[in-house]
């Protein structure tokens, strides 16, 4: 659903009613500082994510060159 120029300009006019022109300033500015935290709270919660997923790896590779070599087969004598 997208919304054309006119429906734009009524919801404007409904908010203007409801808030009042000294209002809109301030909440324009608070809706721009709750956006700009948001996506700053979504980008590091996606370094976090890359940085957990980096040492899960690094720890899996330094557990798997830690663990002992698998034994050699004994030898089998016929008797």
């Amino acid at each position: 659903m997208r919304l054309a120029g006119q429906e734009w300009l009524v919801i404007l006019l409904i908010v203007l009613l409801i808030f009042g022109a000294r209002k809109l300033p301030d909440l324009a500015r608070s809706l721009g500082s709750s956006a700009k935290e948001f996506r700053k709270g979504i980008e590091e919660g996606q370094k976090e994510d890359a940085e957990s997923a980096q040492s899960e790896a690094t720890e899996s590779a330094q557990s798997n060159a830690t663990e002992a070599p698998p034994a050699e087969p004994k030898e089998v004598s016929d008797s």
